[in-house]
């Protein structure tokens, strides 16, 4: 764990300074949807990560309320103490996960590169012209701060992309379901949704009854582009009352199977 300031001087721990970066670019597009967050709010972050969202979050907003989730114990207790330094009492993290029902479910961590841990590593293994094209778009889109990874010839983007993977990790944690979440704390309205669980979004959506579906005002959400994702992803939104969504994709990853979808009542 290191200590790093990102681009405008806030300090932060991380993991990976790079990749610290390039999540806070990752946060600033999630921002520019039109959320309309105000005091008083609550955000509910699945897969935190190590808690840049709810960093700029507690920036923004003298009184906001933030359920970070982060199942991957490394990464976890990054999130833990950004939260704490956020000075924002109600930025509470859990070291669980959000699935379609409560179970224990097994995690892939890249000690080499955090954000690429997931549930489904198949997503990054069995198409490796979809990672390589992500890998790729995250270099040339690097933030300016690191300005020489535009020099990187292309021909290193597989070797870069075996590192990245390198020497992964195979970790069990549990999971509940998002109902069960809100029934324990009683939570009467979610203001907005984040969802960036590499691989296991569509059973976040799966685990929100009825009654829970009607409290949430906003969702955002990353969904890997793969066996009809998307469209399934689009359905259970119309289907609980979002009629106002869309797709979208991220500067430098037009070319992966990656796409934010914002959805609102």
């Amino acid at each position: 764990m290191k200590k790093i300031n990102l681009r405008d001087g806030t300090p932060i721990y991380c993991l990976n300074s790079i990749e610290a970066n390039v999540l806070d670019d990752h946060i600033q597009s999630y921002l520019n949807y039109d959320i309309g967050i105000k005091d008083g709010d609550t955000i509910v972050d699945i897969g935190a990560n190590i808690g840049v969202f709810g960093i700029r979050l507690s920036q923004l907003f003298q009184n906001i309320n933030i359920y970070a989730f982060e199942p991957i114990p490394e990464i976890y207790d990054v999130l833990h103490i950004n939260a704490q330094k956020s000075l924002n009492k109600n930025f509470k993290t859990y070291m669980l996960g959000i699935s379609d029902k409560k179970k224990e479910i097994q995690f892939t961590y890249f000690p080499n590169s955090p954000a690429l841990s997931t549930s489904k590593p198949q997503i990054w293994e069995q198409n490796k012209k979809n990672f390589h094209a992500a890998v790729e778009g995250s270099i040339v889109n690097a933030p300016k701060k690191f300005w020489w990874t535009k020099f990187i010839p292309k021909i290193f983007i597989p070797l870069i992309a075996k590192y990245l993977t390198y020497k992964k990790k195979i970790i069990s944690n549990k999971v509940l379901s998002l109902q069960d979440f809100i029934d324990e704390k009683n939570i009467l309205e979610i203001h907005l949704l984040k969802i960036d669980c590499e691989g296991e979004e569509l059973n976040v959506l799966r685990g929100i009854g009825e009654n829970q579906w009607k409290i949430i005002n906003c969702i955002i959400m990353e969904v890997h582009n793969i066996d009809n994702n998307i469209k399934i992803a689009k359905s259970l939104l119309v289907n609980n009352g979002f009629k106002n969504i869309m797709i979208t994709k991220e500067k430098g990853l037009e070319k992966a199977n990656l796409v934010n979808i914002f959805a609102s009542k």
